[in-house]
């Protein structure tokens, strides 16, 4: 039988090598992938310190590596919608854009049009067919409490193919991946499904990988270590502006609204504890308050461009005259959330929900993503508006 020739992404990092050594220890036909999308001068920027170490993966393991310069698709797709959504005062995340519209579609394609049968990548997820076993107590008990729609549970469980929470929530990685499709998930896999990280660690110094003691990346997607600030700073000139209590007082300054985000604390300069809870980007205003006031709390949301992971599963918007159809999940409002918060669905418009909580959520910030889920199962996404 001929052997699934697969191409994996090599980023430099453990994760990545790793599932490389894992995927040739399986019988696989393995070649390395290692995309350039951005390259900066300053001293912040890991790609060619990342190209060192995927090299050095590559000849160890005794695999092919091959490289791929998106700069102009990521330049299209990932940093101009940076700099459009903090010029607009939201806080967009790239990290979600660059699965979806990067790794999965550019590097995808490039790998079909080279005839590899899928590719593959370190993430911490789990992909799960129709054809896996699943035992009933994987599923979370939160569905049977929220009384969860029989058939709409048949459904899920017969997707051709599930994005599910890796074994270790803290490390789940499910949040970025939450806008791939059926054909991207069909086409990839996830060598460390049922890994946690230790094991992870290990296991690269098992297979005496030379990057076995790099520390995780805490970066922006393939922008590497530069603070927020200092990037947008690229395009965005200072302009001084006012910091503005919630009782009108003027307390400080800042040096551009679109600096800040949406529940922010760091940077403001004040000499007492607040928090940004409103981004007045024409009058290059900020607006704090106490870390519990009720202007930081969101009793629901509006999730834009909202996308199922399989398009089968949906709400179906009834007559005017009636309710909207509604779907009892849980949900993230940002990737540190854990666990999901419990809440409710609802079809505003075609791709347009709303999401309303059991419980208020602190410092909901429009540009990032809701990712809502069924247990383990990644149901899909939208942009916060």
């Amino acid at each position: 039988m001929k052997k699934e020739k697969i191409l994996i992404w090599l980023s430099g990092g453990v994760d990545s090598a790793v599932a490389a050594a894992l995927l040739l220890q399986q019988g696989y036909e393995v070649v390395g992938g290692f995309m350039k999308n951005y390259i900066s001068d300053t001293g912040n920027c890991t790609t060619y310190k990342d190209a060192e170490e995927a090299i050095k993966v590559a000849n160890h393991l005794g695999i092919e590596l091959l490289s791929f310069d998106l700069q102009k698709e990521y330049q299209e797709r990932i940093i101009d919608y940076i700099f459009d959504g903090y010029k607009k005062g939201i806080t967009p995340n790239p990290d979600v854009l660059c699965n979806s519209l990067i790794k999965f579609d550019v590097f995808l394609e490039r790998a079909m049009e080279m005839w590899f049968d899928k590719i593959a990548t370190g993430h911490y997820a789990r992909i799960s067919d129709r054809h896996t076993e699943w035992s009933e107590a994987k599923w979370s008990i939160q569905r049977e409490k929220r009384n969860l729609d029989s058939s709409l549970r048949s459904e899920w469980q017969d997707t051709p193919y599930q994005l599910l929470r890796w074994v270790d929530h803290n490390k789940d990685q499910s949040y970025f991946l939450a806008g791939l499709n059926q054909y991207q998930l069909s086409k990839s896999l996830f060598p460390l499904w049922g890994l946690e990280k230790g094991e992870v660690r290990e296991l690269a110094k098992q297979f005496t990988l030379p990057n076995a003691e790099r520390k995780d990346s805490q970066w922006l997607c393939f922008i590497g270590n530069v603070p927020i600030r200092e990037f947008l700073l690229q395009r965005f000139k200072k302009k001084e502006g006012d910091i503005i209590t919630l009782e009108g007082k003027k307390v400080w300054t800042h040096q551009g609204a679109y600096f800040y985000t949406i529940g922010q604390k760091h940077g403001l300069g004040l000499n007492f504890k607040a928090y940004v809870y409103r981004i007045d980007i024409k009058n290059n205003i900020l607006y704090v308050t106490d870390k519990d006031n009720k202007e930081l709390q969101s009793k629901s949301l509006i999730a834009k461009d909202w996308h199922w992971i399989d398009e089968s599963i949906r709400i179906q918007k009834q007559d005017t005259t009636k309710h909207l159809n509604t779907l009892y999940c849980t949900g993230k409002i940002r990737y540190r959330q854990n666990p999901p918060v419990a809440c409710t669905l609802e079809l505003r418009e075609e791709r347009i929900m709303e999401v309303i909580f059991d419980d208020p959520q602190r410092a909901v910030a429009p540009g990032q993503v809701f990712v809502a889920y069924d247990g383990e199962v990644c149901l899909g996404s939208g942009i916060i508006g």
